[in-house]
């Protein structure tokens, strides 16, 4: 039973029990506690905790998750995946227990012929909380499972809680036997490999407070309304349904890992068991980077983008590990792509998109390698010079975490060179990273508890924004909250979240930024810092009161500032042209990626692997600013999704959409996109569209800045200005300014070689005082000399050569140095004779840049260091005659 078929038949199933079937949210979570959807319920938290009313009483779905904290398991185990699907249904104060465990049996022993899953009664064990008696009472009533294997166990396997004050309650767990060839009898209890969790079943009854850890805790009582979370991994049962040993060898993943095979010339499953586990890794990482792919997110350094990167590198480094150097990525994605559109249409749909990135990060990540390698075999030179038989745990974590070198790479090229790594200090250091990041975590983790504070603000309804047709709308005072705490009033001088019934100001979303403006009412007023959704439906302000004291349930006017919006409303209608002129000039495949709209200037990032020329630049510019001088009509309509879609609406990456959206269009379809932006009326409004730059953000993504309006204007003046002062300074017409120019640059260039030259022969002309300054240290002669201002560093490097050359075959040493505009540079040069004595030049120069208050290093022939201190160059030249002088001693 293939994947796509176990996840048809489980929505069918709760389809036909009154279940609303629920798409599955993106892997982009709006929780500020996560950077991803972890698991099955997180796009449902806002109705479990009831801090939004829930839509519907009951629903099912399939929800993609990723989830990288077992991320060093995968491979090695038969169900750790970082990608992975699970089947979810739901109750929000409808079913409880009966219906959940007689729905789960259902399904799980039904025949195949009636849209059930057909496993054998025998092979199914259930876990229960061991207090929970109705549940275990259930199961014995329900199903025809027998005493034995019902297992009570403990809260720390089968009580299930966020780890924060809130909803909670215990669980029962469904477990299949895989027999004895598995592993020993005794059922889940054993916590044996042999009994593979399929199916969860949450049952959410208490609300929990003082909570000391996820198993310490006070129950205050039960919940109002009883919910249901279940979550039942596709993977694993889609394993179990096809055979096979592991999900790595089920149909979305084993093409990806018999194509890897195939590239690394290996034989799965017959081979050590290192290659089999480095094949399931590619596998499953090149399968997760896809589908992040598809849900807009983009390899970086940082947030979600660094997952991605770190998922798409360690499946780089597996085919590496593999034997296989070259690049891979074009034909696995598009493998996987094939094995997961049956599933998610949109991966084929948007596959030039999602393999340009694949492929252009796959080729930065070979060239780091490759030059991670360079600096790897500089420092094993060093080492193995110096007589050490250890790389130091900061080079390698250098190379790890700068570089973004793997370790396990330095320790194979370090074992071929006979060098071992100091894996230890290596250890601590990745340690004391994970111990910054956790921190940081917790400090994420700790924004969910804050959404508690909304509960009862949302709980009155959605709060209704009437800025699209209106700058100033009367309303009254809802809450207030200070400090993240409710409070029934905030007076002069305090900052508080204010939330009002309805508001005419907007709330920071879809690249634009929020409205200013002031709240009033009757003896008090309010300036408001910023407008935000702190969870679905509910707007919250931001505001420092100015004057006199606001208490809950006044009346309150929230007044736009009318220019401020004006000049955003220009700035998002023009970033709707850049788009279109963009897609008019590349091609449909650059799309948007991220945007960033404020009264006068507008960011907008695109999909797209080259820079632009000037040629493009400007065709783009005149596209959009003949769009403004056609003064083109622009109008918003409210539709369904699909109503939006068959329109040829545009749904941008990253974005969520609700069933109903807004959809924006500028002269009719010519661009035609969902967006919840406030915008002008017509196109003229906008005055002009000024592209002022364009750069990387990073591999096939690119940006664009433009000012807008009178921004736009006001910086074209400003160019105007310099233009007009160059033109009369130069004596030359504006017209002829770009030759004049470039004329004086050419003078200026050749003048500065003239001199270059003329300093270069003044230090070859101290080429002899600097051969017969050479003084005898012990069996080398040494030269440490400073060369004064101004000499370049690859002057230094220069003569040093020289004098070396002159010094003949007998151990030597060369030190010069010089300052150039405040930095200190010193030049060290050995010949072969020093080296022979274990003079190295990169360990001199490190050690002279360290009294210099810099840094440095090379190769032991030739090195350079330097630092800012350049009154320390005298001691810095010392040092290095004394460094001679005890390493020869």
């Amino acid at each position: 039973m293939k994947t796509a078929e176990i996840a048809q038949r489980f929505l069918d199933f709760f389809e036909k029990k009154n279940h609303t079937i629920v798409p599955s949210a993106s892997l982009v979570t709006d929780d500020p506690a996560l950077l991803f959807t972890v698991a099955g319920m997180v796009p449902f938290i806002p109705y479990l905790s009831g801090v939004v009313p829930p839509p519907y009483p009951r629903a099912a779905d399939v929800q993609k998750c990723i989830r990288t904290n077992d991320i060093e398991e995968v491979g090695k185990t038969p169900r750790h995946g970082t990608f992975f699907q699970m089947l979810g249904n739901w109750s929000f104060g409808d079913y409880f227990k009966e219906d959940a465990i007689r729905f789960a049996w259902e399904l799980l022993t039904g025949p195949e012929s009636e849209g059930g899953l057909a496993f054998d009664p025998k092979d199914l064990w259930v876990t229960v909380y061991e207090e929970d008696d109705e549940a275990h009472d259930l199961w014995r009533s329900l199903t025809p499972l027998p005493e034995e294997r019902i297992q009570r166990l403990g809260k720390d396997t089968n009580y299930w809680s966020t780890g924060l004050p809130g909803p909670a309650g215990p669980c029962s767990e469904i477990f299949f036997d895989r027999g004895p060839d598995y592993g020993i009898d005794g059922g889940p209890a054993t916590d044996d490999d042999r009994y593979v969790e399929i199916w969860n079943l949450v049952f959410m009854q208490y609300e929990i407070t003082n909570v000391r850890s996820k198993y310490d805790f006070d129950i205050v009582g039960e919940l109002p309304a009883k919910n249901i979370d279940t979550g039942m991994g596709l993977e694993r049962i889609a394993f179990i349904k096809q055979g096979v040993d592991n999900m790595y060898e089920t149909d979305q993943v084993r093409p990806v890992l018999d194509l890897a095979a195939k590239l690394a010339g290996k034989s799965y499953g017959n081979e050590s068991h290192e290659d089999d586990v480095r094949l399931r890794i590619v596998a499953d990482h090149v399968r997760s980077s896809l589908m992040l792919l598809a849900d807009g997110v983009t390899p970086s350094n940082e947030g979600r983008g660094y997952i991605l990167r770190r998922i798409m590198r360690r499946a780089i480094r597996s085919m590496r590990l593999l034997g296989v150097e070259g690049a891979t990525f074009p034909e696995l994605f598009a493998a996987s792509r094939d094995a997961m559109k049956e599933s998610y249409p949109e991966v084929e749909a948007d596959y030039p998109r999602l393999s340009a990135y694949a492929i252009a990060e796959e080729q930065t990540f070979l060239r780091t390698l490759a030059a991670g390698s360079a600096i790897l075999d500089q420092s094993v030179a060093q080492a193995k010079t110096g007589g050490g038989t250890t790389l130091s745990g900061s080079e390698a974590f250098l190379l790890h975490d700068t570089y973004g070198f793997p370790i396990d790479l330095t320790l194979e090229i370090a074992e071929e060179a006979g060098l071992t790594v100091d894996r230890g200090s290596f250890d601590q250091l990745m340690l004391e990273q994970r111990t910054r990041a956790k921190v940081d975590a917790r400090a994420r983790k700790g924004a969910i508890a804050d959404q508690s504070a909304y509960r009862e603000f949302r709980a009155l309804g959605e709060t209704v924004f009437t800025g699209y047709t209106e700058l100033q709308t009367q309303s009254k005072v809802l809450g207030i909250l200070i400090a993240g705490q409710g409070s029934d009033r905030a007076s002069e001088g305090q900052i508080a979240e204010i939330i009002t019934a309805e508001t005419a100001l907007y709330a920071e979303s879809g690249g634009q930024v929020a409205d200013k403006g002031t709240i009033v009412g009757p003896g008090y007023a309010l300036e408001v810092l910023d407008v935000q959704r702190p969870v679905p439906g509910l707007i919250s302000h931001t505001v420092e009161v100015t004057t006199g004291e606001v208490s809950v349930g006044a009346p309150a006017t929230t007044v736009v500032d009318a220019l401020n919006r004006h000049s955003a409303q220009q700035a998002h209608t023009a970033t709707h042209l850049v788009h279109a002129a963009i897609r008019d000039t590349l091609g449909k495949t650059a799309t948007q990626t991220g945007s960033l709209n404020r009264a006068g200037y507008m960011r907008f990032d695109f999909s797209w692997g080259s820079a632009l020329s000037p040629e493009t630049r400007t065709e783009i510019e005149d596209i959009a600013n003949n769009a403004v001088r056609d003064n083109l009509e622009v109008t918003t309509r409210v539709m369904s999704l699909d109503e939006a879609k068959a329109a040829g609406a545009m749904a941008l990456f990253g974005e969520k959409y609700g069933d109903t959206v807004r959809m924006v269009d500028v002269g009719g379809p010519w661009s035609r996109e969902l967006c919840g932006g406030t915008h002008v009326a017509r196109s003229s409004e906008i005055g002009l569209v000024n592209l002022v730059g364009e750069q990387s953000v990073g591999a096939s993504n690119r940006r664009v800045e433009a000012l807008v309006g009178l921004d736009a204007f006001r910086d074209l003046a400003a160019e105007r200005a310099i233009v007009s002062q160059l033109s009369t300074s130069l004596k030359t017409p504006r017209e002829q300014l770009t030759t004049r120019i470039s004329e004086l640059a050419a003078s200026l260039k050749a003048a500065e070689k003239k001199i270059a030259a003329f300093e270069a022969q003044a230090l070859t002309g101290r080429l002899p005082q600097l051969v017969e300054s050479a003084v005898a240290v012990g069996s080398v002669r040494v030269v440490a000399q400073s060369l004064g201002e101004g000499a370049s560093a690859d002057d230094v490097r220069s003569l040093a050569l020289q004098v070396r050359d002159r010094l003949g075959a007998d151990p030597a040493v060369v030190a010069l140095s010089s300052v150039t505009g405040g930095r200190a540079t010193v030049v060290v040069v050995t010949n072969e004779a020093a080296r022979e004595r274990g003079l190295a030049a990169g360990a001199l120069a490190k050690g002279a840049a360290g009294v210099l208050g810099g840094g440095g290093g090379g190769r032991p022939d030739v090195a350079q260091g330097g630092g800012t201190d350049a009154t320390a160059l005298p001691q810095a030249l010392e040092g290095i005659v004394a460094d001679v002088r005890a390493t020869t001693a």
